[in-house]
């Protein structure tokens, strides 16, 4: 049986610097000015977007459990007790939608042991939208997260995505770590066939955004910096 009177809310935040209405439901204000407790990866740029979304929310009665990398999965347990007793939490990524390419999938593993409803709330999702923008496979498609950092290695892996993509017919998708952006697509543009489709979005949904969908051919043509802007890289193989 469900626990009916708690449950676990996955919030979308912006994908940065704009105004919140312009890309989140209303749902998403509503349900932040009905909790207290967050599960998050940083508690201050939490408090900064609780702020700007709820102005009028009380911050000294926020409680903050945190997920990051120096969190060890033990102390997930005691996150959702909460939510046992009646009181229900929400799960706030740093940017975007909780635990797609961002941490929180084993908060939602352990919501669901515990019979506790999971509740996912509309918001921006950049792999989502690069996809939806790419003119690329939907129907068919793989998010492959952060790239070898060796050179070679990265450059094999490259070859391997774009094997694949060639074999199944699949668009592939990937990160890099934003400062890193600008080499990454050297190493696209050496590694890959000329024939192959590669699109880069940048900075979605907000005013600076970029989308760039054309063949490696034709990128070799172009003179963009995507140093430090948030990107999302897909390659597709026809």
């Amino acid at each position: 049986m469900l626990i009916k009177s708690a449950k676990l809310y996955l919030i979308p935040t912006t994908l940065g610097d704009n105004d919140p209405s312009a890309v989140l439901p209303i749902t998403v204000r509503n349900t932040i000015l009905e909790l207290d407790n967050f599960i998050v990866e940083n508690e201050k740029t939490a408090r900064r977007f609780i702020k700007k979304v709820c102005p009028e929310k009380n911050q000294q009665a926020l409680k903050f459990s945190l997920i990051d990398k120096h969190t060890a999965a033990t102390a997930y347990e005691s996150y959702l007790n909460c939510c046992e007793e009646g009181i229900s939490v929400g799960v706030l990524s740093e940017a975007g939608v909780p635990a797609i390419a961002d941490p929180g999938s084993e908060i939602v593993k352990l919501a669901h042991r515990k019979n506790i409803k999971v509740v996912p709330l509309v918001g921006p999702s950049s792999i989502l939208l690069a996809l939806m923008s790419s003119g690329f496979n939907g129907q068919n498609f793989a998010f492959n997260g952060y790239l070898p950092i060796d050179t070679n290695e990265r450059k094999s892996k490259i070859k391997q995505l774009e094997r694949l993509s060639k074999e199944n017919n699949q668009a592939q998708l990937f990160i890099e770590t934003p400062y890193r952006n600008n080499k990454l697509l050297i190493d696209l543009i050496t590694a890959l066939m000329p024939s192959t489709n590669l699109c880069v979005a940048v900075d979605l949904t907000l005013e600076s955004e970029l989308i760039i969908s054309t063949t490696v051919k034709e990128w070799k043509n172009k003179k963009v910096d995507f140093h430090k802007r948030p990107a999302i890289f897909i390659i597709q193989q026809d």
